[in-house]
């Protein structure tokens, strides 16, 4: 059984000492933060609502009041913004707590969904939907979840080695290039309605949020958040490698399946509902690791709090900065975070 003793040597080699108050602190930090973002969100866009008339506005639908907003404005927030800010929050927590899972599992900060080809075989997945059942209403959900969940076995049976990390991040790599050809052929064959349609989910497409997207993806996100942090002590002992977590009494095979399937799952869910947004698995558990340490415990959920708050605003991003027009929210994340994965990586160079 782990105990805060047999973690110290994990937690001393990075750094980080957990206390609750600490972790109370950062995650009541990020949770304001997102709330704020949220209202922010909510109030801009073509048409303004002031953030007071959109708390009247909530508190009335709770109480059964009437509401200060007009019957344009209530559609516009409550059945266009909505369930958009929502999807982006919980796309956003679910690729950064993947990216989080994936990194302190392989040991490898280079690791997360689209680099070991999880978010590749969701896509493919659900392109396929999108080419042979486009009439059926949960098929790209599942088909994306299928894909991804193919992906992660091709490659835990390519890559898996007691203890060596790098030889799975390498099969994630090759993986990745193979599902991005396929993915190239399916879109030369497409017709040029779905094409369209492939294209702009491939860049990173919220603007079909639904409440019944926002379920799907918000289920996933509670499911996998609750196994992650089941696994978030073991996790901390593995990062002194697998051997060593062993013996202290981490059993790293049941650990390392239940890792794969939860961030598999919620990588499947997040790609199948907003398309490939990237960068955001990759960044923001290193952004959050600089902040907070590299506690999982803490890391996990922070990643995700902080993910979300990043897609949220650059989804916001994407539909105000051109309005009438949008832009796709995955070339937004794109642009931050590749200059901040730079940044990143000449700071380690520098540190080093």
């Amino acid at each position: 059984m782990l105990t805060e003793q047999s973690l110290q040597p994990a937690l001393a080699l990075a750094g980080s000492y957990l206390t609750r108050r600490r972790a109370a602190i950062v995650l009541s930090a990020l949770g304001l933060a997102l709330v704020i973002g949220a209202m922010f969100a909510l109030a801009i866009g073509s048409e303004h609502v002031g953030v007071g008339q959109i708390l009247s506005a909530i508190a009335a639908k709770l109480t059964g009041a009437a509401s200060e907003l007009s019957p344009e404005q209530d559609v516009i927030v409550f059945s266009l913004r909505l369930p958009r800010i929502g999807l982006a929050m919980g796309v956003g927590a679910s690729l950064a707590m993947a990216g989080a899972a994936f990194q302190a599992l392989l040991r490898n900060p280079l690791a997360d969904p689209y680099v070991l080809g999880v978010s590749g075989g969701a896509a493919v997945g659900s392109i396929l939907a999108i080419l042979l059942a486009a009439n059926l209403a949960l098929a790209q959900p599942v088909f994306g979840f299928a894909g991804a969940m193919a992906a992660t076995l091709i490659v835990y049976r390519l890559g898996r080695r007691d203890d060596d990390p790098a030889r799975m991040a390498l099969a994630g790599v090759v993986l990745s290039t193979f599902l991005a050809s396929m993915i190239a052929l399916m879109t030369s064959v497409a017709a040029n309605v779905k094409l369209r349609q492939i294209t702009l989910w491939l860049l990173g497409d919220l603007s079909s949020g639904s409440y019944q997207g926002l379920v799907f993806v918000l289920v996933s996100v509670a499911v996998c958040l609750a196994a992650l942090m089941t696994q978030s002590r073991a996790l901390n002992s593995m990062m002194i490698g697998e051997r060593d977590a062993f013996a202290l009494g981490v059993e790293t095979s049941r650990v390392r399946w239940i890792v794969h399937l939860a961030a598999s799952l919620v990588t499947g869910a997040a790609v199948a509902a907003g398309g490939a947004i990237g960068y955001v698995g990759l960044v923001v558990p290193h952004l959050v690791r600089l902040a907070v340490g590299a506690d999982n415990r803490l890391v996990i959920p922070a990643s995700a709090i902080a993910g979300s708050l990043l897609v949220l605003l650059a989804d916001t991003a994407a539909r105000t900065v051109i309005a009438p027009r949008e832009l796709p929210t995955g070339a937004i994340t794109a642009l931050v975070g590749a200059p901040v994965f730079i940044f990143l990586l000449v700071r380690s160079r520098t540190k080093h």
